[in-house]
């Protein structure tokens, strides 16, 4: 399988604004640019988490291409790809600092469940690809001191369900993590290596 020692053979765009996202793409060994994608979230709308995710990276694409170069793309010998992702929840961004806690007291002694969609364009032939990753996360109880605490850096509202696992406040109430915790970031590491290869 080619991996991230074949960098230079290929180009990557990320399409993600994430600081998470960029430090499990560099984890990965590739080097990268980032571009974001000026869309408005909330007016995409589906029934499942499974399809909002997919139609999210898909805007997320529609909106960057347009703003490339694609003519020199396609022209260059290299090849250049566009990574562009979701990652989510069956629930929204909190949207108050009270919905946040509720989140997390639902999160206490239970599990919660994440599902990242990543979708690879091949900028110089058009070709793209994209699938889904699921993880599902259980906790021990969570005291309501680190509830407080959390609710109090404000961090936890701008993430999807309020699932801010990564944080060292909440690092030591997760039980289990079935699935990996690149994914649960928003870029499961190893279906991107896989997408990547595939579009090259």
């Amino acid at each position: 399988m080619e991996t991230a020692a074949n960098t230079s053979q290929f180009k990557i765009i990320l399409g993600s604004s994430s600081v998470h996202r960029q430090k499990v793409l560099s984890e990965m060994g590739y080097n990268f640019t980032v571009m974001t994608a000026d869309i408005d979230e909330r007016s995409i709308r589906k029934e499942k988490p499974e399809e909002l995710v997919v139609a999210l990276a898909e805007a997320k694409a529609e909106a960057i291409i347009p703003k490339l170069p694609i003519g020199h793309f396609q022209k260059d010998a290299e090849a250049s790809v566009l990574v562009t992702c979701d990652q989510g929840t069956i629930r929204e961004k909190p949207s108050s600092k009270e919905e946040a806690r509720q989140f997390i007291k639902d999160y206490s002694g239970g599990s919660a469940a994440t599902v990242s969609s990543v979708l690879v364009t091949n900028l110089r032939t058009g070709f793209r690809k994209g699938d889904l990753d699921k993880v599902e996360i259980y906790f021990h109880a969570i005291p309501d001191q680190v509830i407080d605490n959390l609710i109090e850096e404000e961090m936890i509202l701008n993430v999807a369900g309020g699932l801010i696992t990564e944080h060292p406040l909440m690092l030591p109430y997760i039980k289990q993590v079935v699935g990996t915790m690149d994914s649960v970031m928003g870029l499961p590491k190893a279906l991107t290596e896989r997408l990547i290869v595939e579009a090259l």
